[in-house]
């Protein structure tokens, strides 16, 4: 049964108002949400790692390409410059501020990141005006309702992954889909494949032949977006990336032949085919998982949305190497679909056995708002680094120093929350130099070192921070505790005076 206020689909015509129509209470709390993960995990790690150093240059070395960070440390693969660059053109008035005021460039990077996120939070806006256009204004509230108490897509909405740039296209481009801009669809998923993220081609073939075998878009149509839309995209990011790297590339592709055809992500590890459907989108999805599979059995229209959907997770499943965030461009439309099950249930909750469906509807809404509390909470203790960094630099300064307080920072230090929005102007200075051996140290004239080892040998242990663990249930309240366990030790060099006047905790 269609929701008695739902609209027809609107013709394929764009109009501006589509995007700037005024916000509502669902709106607000996506918002309030998003704000809550960025204000309690302000830090970032090494899959953000390239963007976020990407938008530190911009706005602090400018066109002093050389001492852009990815010239010293490249990466795997290159990235695009594209999303870097929009970003840090958006929050340069903010940062322009911030330096006026004198703020530490932590304020930078929570302004960078909220940037980021009202980008993603305005996709997902229109969006769900498309949806409540198709499918009515219950569907829509349902679907702000599931987005709101799942942890991981309004998470990573102010996180500039490359993936999240993607899924910002992919936003735009399903609200296409049901609103019946096919061409425009198309667009935006060839845009996100060929700049932000290869992998999106298995979502957009799986659309295309869609639209195709239902003859929404002809082939002489397909070919012709196909065509000018990558010419666009191609010779922009070649443009770009080409100067910024200094050589002549075309970054996805480059992801592409890596991952594709060597197959050399593997290299990171891998799951099993299963990994997809049985770990990643149960915790992703939560309760909308099992309400999905409802969502195109209640509604049939569903059905020609989902199955694309579906398949470019079963395609994907094929690469050994998976993670989580390689497929969040699922995750909104299974939403939907999750969303027009509950407001079936919802509209038949007084009639028979659905007031049990209804019920246990409910209780998994709850259980889902019980699993994102804890992974917030655990999330909030993943960057032991970037605290560590921050108690140094409270704790380790002498106000009347002139020396330089020179400190380096190890590998699982650098990826596991400090980036260059973290650093502070002299005395202070970094070294993320790699190679160096536990015995090399001792040789060295670090000031300080961040480490995850506990013992490094002409160097005292000052503190350590811990972070998380893992999640240990118990029969007490509450029913969970999170385990936490050291992991980051800061070491000041035995041949140093600068840290001696200062009484540090120790690390036992």
């Amino acid at each position: 049964m269609r929701d008695e206020k739902a609209e027809p689909p609107s013709s394929s015509s764009f109009t501006w108002t589509n995007f700037f129509s005024p916000f509502t209470k669902w709106d607000v709390l996506l918002g309030m949400v998003s704000a809550f993960h960025l204000f309690m995990a302000p830090y970032t790690k090494v899959e953000e790692s390239f963007n976020i150093q990407a938008m530190h240059d911009i706005l602090y070395h400018h066109h002093n390409i050389e001492k852009y960070d990815h010239r010293e440390f490249p990466g795997v693969v290159p990235r695009t410059f594209l999303g870097a660059f929009f970003v840090s053109l958006l929050s340069s008035p903010f940062v322009v501020i911030m330096h006026l005021l004198n703020l530490p460039k932590l304020y930078t990077l929570l302004a960078v990141r909220l940037v980021m996120g009202i980008i993603m939070l305005w996709t997902l806006r229109f969006l769900c005006i498309q949806v409540k256009r198709k499918f009515g204004h219950q569907v829509e509230k349902f679907f702000v309702l599931l987005t709101a108490l799942q942890f991981h897509l309004l998470f990573y909405s102010t996180r500039p992954l490359p993936n999240i740039f993607a899924l910002c296209l992919v936003n735009l481009a399903y609200a296409f889909w049901l609103k019946g801009s096919h061409i425009a669809t198309l667009r935006c998923l060839i845009f996100a494949t060929l700049i932000f993220r290869c992998d999106i081609l298995l979502l957009l073939g799986p659309i295309g032949l869609l639209l195709l075998l239902t003859k929404a878009i002809s082939v002489t149509q397909a070919l012709r977006c196909g065509i000018s839309t990558g010419l666009l995209c191609i010779g922009c990011t070649i443009l770009v990336d080409s100067f910024m790297w200094r050589r002549i590339l075309w970054p996805e592709m480059e992801v592409f032949w890596f991952n594709s055809v060597l197959n050399r992500s593997s290299e990171w590890g891998t799951h099993p085919f299963h990994w997809y459907f049985t770990s990643a989108l149960p915790r992703s999805l939560l309760a909308a998982y099992p309400l999905c599979f409802l969502g195109f059995l209640v509604d049939k229209r569903m059905l020609q949305y989902t199955l694309p959907v579906a398949s470019f997770v079963l395609i994907y499943s094929k690469l050994p190497h998976k993670e989580l965030r390689f497929i969040m461009g699922a995750i909104p439309m299974l939403n939907l679909s999750a969303a027009v099950a509950i407001n079936r249930i919802y509209n038949n909750r007084r009639k028979g056995s659905w007031k049990w469906v209804y019920l246990i509807t409910i209780l998994l809404l709850l259980v889902s708002l019980g699993c994102t509390t804890i992974t917030s909470m655990a999330s909030y203790e993943n960057y032991p680094s970037a605290y560590a960094l921050k108690l140094l630099h409270q704790r380790g300064l002498d106000p009347n120093q002139t020396l330089d307080q020179w400190v380096h920072i190890d590998t699982f230090a650098a990826i596991n929350g400090i980036s260059r929005f973290c650093e502070n102007n002299f005395p202070w200075r970094y070294s993320k130099e790699e190679g160096i051996t536990i015995q090399e140290f001792r040789s060295r004239n670090f000031t300080y070192l961040l480490s995850e080892h506990r013992n490094i040998p002409g160097y005292a242990c000052l503190f350590s921070v811990s972070g998380f663990s893992r999640v240990q249930i118990q029969l007490t309240f509450p029913p969970f505790q999170l385990v936490k366990e050291p992991k980051v030790f800061v070491h000041g060099n035995m041949r140093s005076q600068n840290w001696q006047h200062k009484d540090w905790p120790g690390c036992e």
